[in-house]
Parts: structure tokens; sequence; C-alpha cells
């Protein structure tokens, strides 16, 4: 995959040329007379806020989408891209936002599928092993996708686009679920990549990231190209200019004046659900009214069986191993826990937090029990207009209240879901990976709308593997390491530091200063 230098003084051929790509759809145009240039070995930001059509570009280079007007060439090169497999075939691999991932599959037949199917199934395991050693990605390539955390289907993805020698990369939010660490880990394979001649083209919220790896970028805003820059002579806040015009709101943190407690975990054992799963063992937390609590931890460690738990969806707990506002809930479900003032999201958007072919306003049923009128009719018109308030209010890009959820692009989904359970005035709100995909703009703000619910007097679980977000969010902070919760520290005396020793569960070894850990 080395390039082959170009005689001195003559550019490099480009690895990919887009010239004036139009694609529009009946309620917007994603793209507007799109032009981009990549070179070999380049790693290319496209930078723009939710909904800029940074997606539908990605997917039509993909082959996914087919453009109304425009052309593309790769390596020179005219080409028809009709479909991924075509796409493949030149080179060309993609990490999309949301998995493309069967379920009832493991992670090597997963794999398998989009490679030659002439390779057998034993070899391609070997090489997903092998693939996840070399790049730290470690992943069992028999495990089946749904008993795998968000973070972990993330890596699927990634060995699966490596395992095809790419000429050209492209990747979605590779980051939005990955532990700092991770992230350095994924840069030391995308920079080696990149010096091997292989073309990346990166799609990321955090501006952090861009100014590190990349030495491009494209600007999108309304589906059209609106700046050209070298991220690394930008700073974040001329970044967030230019993508969505201005700096976003800093965010005020004021002291916490936390009251009873809404939320109380003690003794919560549980076996895992499956082969694959994580055994919750003693795990103790409570979380009172007026504070946000964060849990940090890497994917994969319990925080899915911890969630499933809270939430209802997992009812095998002893009645008082969870209680809301002193009520035993251990095994009612989730309807019977939003009673008592209960809202939930989800880490998983499209599927679990909304059904992705039923319009916005119909999803609200999802976690609306006053929707639905005597003799089980619906209540379309209150509904529609909850929806288009949250829509309103959250600034979310969509057809009205009647779009399709799978229709939206991932972040500006999170921002309807967010805005659905905010809109609900939980008295006890726990929300996974809160910020997932969305632009700094729409960060800020759902943020921002999570202290304002503490203040209000919410009690607030936050369960994030974004640090920066914990730490921003959180009065306390716990990590939870293979089952198992550390105790809370005040976020006043956490350290990242600190966090990632807890990670590996070495929290009794760490020293804790006075008054840092509270029952």
């Amino acid at each position: 995959m080395t390039p082959q230098a170009p005689p001195h003084g003559i550019p490099p051929v480009p690895r990919l040329q887009l010239e004036g790509i139009t694609k529009r759809y009946p309620a917007v145009v994603a793209n507007s007379d799109v032009s981009l240039t990549v070179l070999p070995g380049q790693t290319h930001a496209v930078l723009g806020e939710n909904g800029a059509g940074k997606s539908t570009l990605m997917k039509i280079i993909y082959g996914s989408v087919k453009p109304d007007e425009g052309s593309v060439r790769f390596d020179g090169k005219p080409v028809l891209v009709k479909n991924p497999q075509e796409a493949r075939a030149l080179g060309i691999a993609m990490v999309f936002q949301h998995f493309s991932l069967f379920d009832t599959m493991t992670v090597a037949e997963n794999v398998w599928l989009g490679l030659d199917r002439s390779v057998p199934l034993a070899t391609v395991t070997q090489r997903i092993s092998a693939k996840a050693a070399e790049y730290g990605l470690d992943i069992d390539p028999l495990r089946p996708v749904h008993t795998l955390s968000v973070g972990e289907m993330q890596r699927v993805e990634i060995i699966r686009a490596l395992l095809t020698e790419p000429r050209l990369l492209i990747l979605d939010e590779p980051t939005s679920v990955l532990t700092p660490q991770a992230v350095e880990k994924l840069f030391v394979v995308l920079k080696k990549l990149a010096s091997e001649g292989c073309s990346i083209l990166y799609i990321s919220h955090k501006l952090h990231e861009i100014r590190e790896l990349c030495t491009a970028c494209t600007v999108l805003r309304g589906g059209k190209v609106t700046g050209v820059c070298n991220p690394t002579e930008e700073s974040n806040a001329s970044l967030s200019r230019l993508m969505i015009g201005a700096e976003p709101p800093a965010l005020e943190h004021r002291a916490s004046k936390a009251g009873a407690a809404v939320l109380t975990v003690k003794g919560l054992n549980l076996p895992k659900g499956s082969v694959f799963g994580v055994d919750l063992e003693d795990v103790a937390l409570h979380v009172r009214s007026g504070e946000v609590v964060g849990i940090a931890g890497v994917s994969g460690n319990g925080q899915q069986e911890l969630l499933y738990a809270l939430s209802g969806e997992d009812t095998r707990a002893a009645p008082a191993a969870v209680e809301i506002s002193g009520t035993p809930v251990g095994r009612l479900g989730p309807v019977q826990r939003r009673k008592l003032g209960l809202q939930f999201v989800p880490e998983e958007r499209l599927g679990r937090g909304a059904v992705p072919t039923l319009g916005l306003a119909h999803n609200l049923l999802l976690t609306r029990g006053d929707a639905v009128g005597a003799g089980g009719w619906l209540k379309l018109g209150p509904l529609q207009a909850q929806a288009a308030d949250i829509i309103r209010r959250f600034n979310v890009k969509a057809g009205g209240p009647n779009a399709p959820a799978k229709s939206l692009s991932g972040g500006n989904l999170q921002k309807f879901i967010v805005g659905r359970e905010i809109d609900a005035r939980p008295k006890l709100l726990i929300v996974s990976q809160p910020t997932w995909g969305v632009d700094v703009g729409a960060a800020a703000q759902i943020r921002g709308e999570i202290l304002a619910l503490r203040d209000a007097g919410c009690a607030v679980l936050v369960v994030s593997e974004e640090l920066d977000e914990l730490f921003e969010l959180s009065d306390r902070m716990h990590v939870i390491a293979k089952g198992r919760l550390s105790p809370s520290v005040p976020r006043a005396e956490a350290t990242v530091e600190k966090i990632g020793q807890w990670m590996s569960g070495l929290w009794e070894e760490a020293p804790i200063g006075g008054g840092a850990v509270h029952a």
C-alpha cells in the first residue's frame, strides 16, 4: 500500500475528486453543488452541524446513495459507483454511524458477509483476531452481535473495514462511543494507514480530534461547502465558527443543591443474561434530587446490564435492590417505573430509542401513556403538537412531526430522543451517551438542558464513555469495571488519571481523599 511518490514538482493525482455533487430529497436538498478533493495518504475531515449533509455525501462516495448531479473520480479516473460492492472493489471502505450488523449472527459471520466469500469463515475468524490484536480493538469473533455493547459493535465495524485493505477509508463518527484510551489506539492505527498511502475521510464533531488527526478540512453548512481549511492551523473556537457560525455557549455548572434520594441501588447482584454478558456484583449507588451522578467506564464492563436493571427491561433484581423515591421497583417493568417519574434515554437510539419506520409524533408513544384516550384511541393532535414543540425547542432538523425516525441524521435523532425524555418533566432521568454523534452546538444545548433539569430538582444519572462530558455534567462520579461499581468521588476531587486508573478496577488500591467517598 506504500504510495509511489510523483516526480518532483508534479502534484499527486487525487485519490478522490468530487465535482458538483447534488442530492435532493422531497423535503430537503441534502447536498448542493459539493466539490471535494482528497489526496493519497491524506486524512481529510468533513465538518458540519447535524443535518449539514455529511453522511449523505459519504454514502454517495460509497455507492449507497445515487447523486442527482455531479461526477466522481477515483485515482484520476471517472467512476460511477452503483453500490457498496463496487466501492469495495475499488478500494473504498466505510464505517457507518449507524451500524449495519445482523444481531443474530456472530462477529465473524457479519464480517465474512462483507468480504470475498471464497475465503473460508475459519480464515476470516483468524484474521479478525489478528487485526484486533494488531490494532488494540479487542473483540471475540465468535460472540453473537446482540450480546455486544455499542462500543464493541463499533470495533466490529472498524475491523471489518480494515480487513478490506482500503485505499480510501470513510469514518462517520468513529470515536463517538470509544473511550479516550481506545481513541488514542485508533489514532495510531489511522496515522499508520495514512503513512502507508491510505486516504481517510473523517467525520467527527470532536474538534480536538480533527485538529490532532487531520491535515485538511471541508466545511459543510446546509448541504453546501462553506469553507476549506487546514485544521492544524485552527482553534476549536474558529472551527466552531466555520461550522455553526458561532461559538457554542459556555456551560454554567452551578453548585448542586441536592435533596432526598430519588434513585437508590443497594446490593444489586445479577448474573449475566447471556454467556457473553457481565455479572453485576453488589452494585450500590444513589442519586438525589437536584444532582447529576456520572458513571464512567470502558464499553462492555456492565453498563448495558446496569441500564437494563434500572430502566425495567431486566426485572430479575430483588424488589428492594432498586428503589425509586422509596418504592421497591426491582421487579417492575418500564411502564410502572415511568409512572413513578423515570424517563430513560438508551445508548442505541435507532431500534431501541426510536422505531425507525414510525414518525416522530408516533415515537412519542414509546414513553407517553397519556397520549392514549378512552377506548384506546390515539390523541394524534396533541401528539403532533408535542413532537413539533420538541423539534422547535431542540432545533431538530426533520421534515415535520410525521417524519420517520430513520429519515433523520444520527445527531438530529439523538436531539429528538433526549428532548422527548426531558419534555416529559421526569423526577429521575437516566441517560446513556447523551451527546453521541451530535455537533458542538447541539451537545452544549443538550448538556445545558440536563443541568437545567437538575437545577429544577430532577435526579439525573448519566452513563457516558466521554470523560470530558462527565466532568462537565457530574456533581459526583462513579466508575464501572467488570460489573462492579467504584465508590463515588466529587467532581472537584476527580482527575482524569484517577478515573483512568479506576477503569481497570483498581479503586481499592487508589488513594481516596477525605470526604471523597459517599455511601
